[in-house]
């Protein structure tokens, strides 16, 4: 199972670290695993993150089913 850590997923979706930290405060985004101090996001995680946020047009996300 691949593991990144926020630093890489601040990276790859080209955000500030600080958001995604915000987010976990709020109880947004992907899930997430915390080991000690540690904060690490599995891949598949992400990826079903990604596929929900999936939008057609600025009213949001699409619904499952229209997928």
């Amino acid at each position: 199972m691949d593991k990144i850590s926020q630093e890489q997923l601040a990276l790859r979706w080209q955000i500030s670290p600080r958001t995604l930290e915000q987010w976990r405060w709020l109880g947004k985004g992907p899930r997430f695993l915390k080991i000690g101090a540690r904060v690490l996001y599995r891949e598949k995680d992400i990826e079903a993150y990604e596929a929900a946020q999936l939008c057609q047009n600025t009213s949001g996300p699409l619904p499952l089913e229209g997928r």
